[in-house]
């Protein structure tokens, strides 16, 4: 299944999940929830996934964790905040970056429409999703 097929399912299911649930709840509760439901639709999927950094000759353990790898592709970094702020986009850019993987979804379960909390962030890679939804583009797009 390609990265476009498997982001559709991925934003479908939080779609359901924000809709049905609404705002409030903890992120672990919407990963756990999101992650269940994406394994019963067949995909696989892996919660806190420890990442391990090497800077300099130096190797650190577990710096980081993926909220969720689908498919061992595709990283979804999973907040319940008020509103989503530039850091939040950076964090899952460099996530992307450290993990060489092309494409990630930023999904904020916290706001009161998913819509305004749903960012798709791509690494490299020619997406075909809409200019607004990308963070890393050069300002001459």
């Amino acid at each position: 299944m390609d990265l476009e097929a498997i982001s559709g399912d991925v934003v479908d299911v939080a779609l359901r999940l924000h809709r049905e649930l609404g705002p409030g709840l903890l992120e672990s509760v919407y990963e756990m929830l999101l992650a269940g439901r994406l394994e019963q639709m067949g995909h696989s999927v892996v919660r806190q996934q420890p990442i391990d950094v090497v800077f300099d000759g130096q190797c650190f353990r577990a710096a980081f964790k993926i909220d969720l790898l689908v498919a061992g592709r595709l990283l979804v970094e999973v907040k319940s905040v008020d509103r989503l702020a530039p850091v939040h986009g950076k964090q899952l850019l460099t996530y992307l970056r450290l993990t060489k993987q092309p494409v990630g979804l930023l999904i904020n379960f916290g706001g009161e429409t998913l819509k305004e909390g749903l960012r798709r962030i791509v690494n490299d890679y020619r997406p075909s999703a809409s200019p607004r939804l990308r963070v890393n583009q050069s300002s001459g797009e």
